[in-house]
């Protein structure tokens, strides 16, 4: 690695294990526009997806194995895993042997016991294993956030998150699989998202409720799942993440002392990466990126419902996904932070492991 002060003439080089949705959809496309970091080689053994890869990125290199990758470390600054669940804690290991920095897509793991074994062993290696938790930098959460610093909803009482979808058909794939290794169903999934939400704008978290049901025809694992957290500070989150939703909820609705905020929406981020559009590092700044129309404007306001004109049209601030790989790049350029730590995603991991005990109970589980 070279570079000072944030710059480098020669970009530190990727490698990207895994080329299905998260790789190819969401960080290749970054990491490609992230200044300091340069795509090197996409592992994948699908030769379809090695042609994608080439065609998308010119340049880059493929690999069928991750053991061709490892062989050549010294060759490579950082590895980035966006391989299949059960894969990462094997492949984050084996990086983190080789002596490379990782990237890990979410969940880190199975279990909050190995993702902090995982953190202790990139300790002791002196490298940086940070989490891809892309879903800090949605428009929406940056919002509340900013609303919550500026304490325009006075203390928060109930926070309400939903990640919902209408997908009444399985698809299959190891993200549907009933197979406890391969860490597949929404909890693990969309429920990775909503949780370490909660836990960056609420913190610790003592006891957790959970029903985790399968509805669809076919389905083999939870695809229609509610969590109830009870935070330290008192603030009680409800998270719902589904396939089965037919009329989707607000994406956000915070309960306040003073006011409430409603938002409904996805961030429109994946969508557009989805679409093939690129974020362009040189005008970040413009605000051309991950930007909303003001008729999907949350509403701040108390009293009244929001579908009913009630509160204040709320601007949304722009989405930022680049800031996490930019984040990552700096960490490791000047020793800046690790923008989503290990530590972290096993604080997470905690409240899913309770969460998936209260559903198979029917207990709430203390912390």
């Amino acid at each position: 690695m070279t570079g000072t002060s944030g710059t480098t003439a020669t970009p530190l080089r990727v490698g990207l294990i895994g080329y299905g949705l998260a790789g190819s959809v969401f960080h290749a496309p970054l990491i490609a526009t992230t200044e300091g970091l340069a795509l090197d080689t996409v592992v994948t053994s699908n030769p379809e997806r090695q042609e994608q890869a080439r065609a998308e990125h010119p340049g880059v290199r493929a690999a069928a194995t991750p053991d061709e990758l490892f062989a050549r470390a010294d060759e490579l600054d950082l590895v980035v895993i966006a391989s299949p669940n059960k894969t990462h804690v094997p492949l984050a290991g084996a990086a983190l042997k080789a002596g490379l920095p990782v990237v890990v897509d979410k969940p880190i793991a199975g279990t909050a016991a190995e993702a902090r074994e995982l953190a202790a062993f990139a300790e002791e290696r002196g490298l940086l294993l940070s989490v891809f938790q892309n879903r800090r930098w949605d428009n929406d959460f940056l919002t509340l956030r900013q609303l919550l610093t500026e304490g325009e909803l006075g203390d928060v009482w109930r926070f309400e998150s939903r990640f919902e979808r209408w997908r009444p058909q399985t698809k299959g794939g190891w993200r549907e699989s009933g197979d406890p290794t391969e860490i597949g169903g929404l909890l693990y999934d969309l429920g990775s998202h909503v949780v370490d939400q909660a836990l960056v704008l609420f913190g610790p978290v003592t006891q957790v409720y959970a029903e985790a049901v399968v509805r669809r025809a076919g389905a083999e694992t939870d695809d229609d799942t509610f969590l109830a957290l009870t935070h330290a500070n008192g603030v009680r989150s409800h998270l719902y993440v589904s396939a089965t939703t037919a009329q989707l909820g607000p994406r956000f609705r915070v309960l306040g002392s003073k006011a409430g905020y409603v938002k409904y929406g996805l961030d429109p981020q994946e969508a557009a990466l989805r679409e093939g559009l690129r974020p362009d590092p040189a005008r970040r700044s413009t605000g051309d990126w991950g930007t909303e129309p003001e008729s999907m404007w949350g509403r701040v306001g108390a009293g009244e419902s929001p579908l009913t004109g009630g509160g204040r049209a709320e601007p949304t601030l722009p989405g930022d996904y680049p800031a996490y790989y930019a984040a990552v790049a700096k960490a490791l350029l000047d020793g800046g932070p690790n923008p989503v730590t290990a530590l972290e995603a096993a604080a997470a991991l905690d409240v899913l492991e309770a969460a998936r005990r209260s559903a198979r109970d029917g207990v709430a589980v203390p912390l």
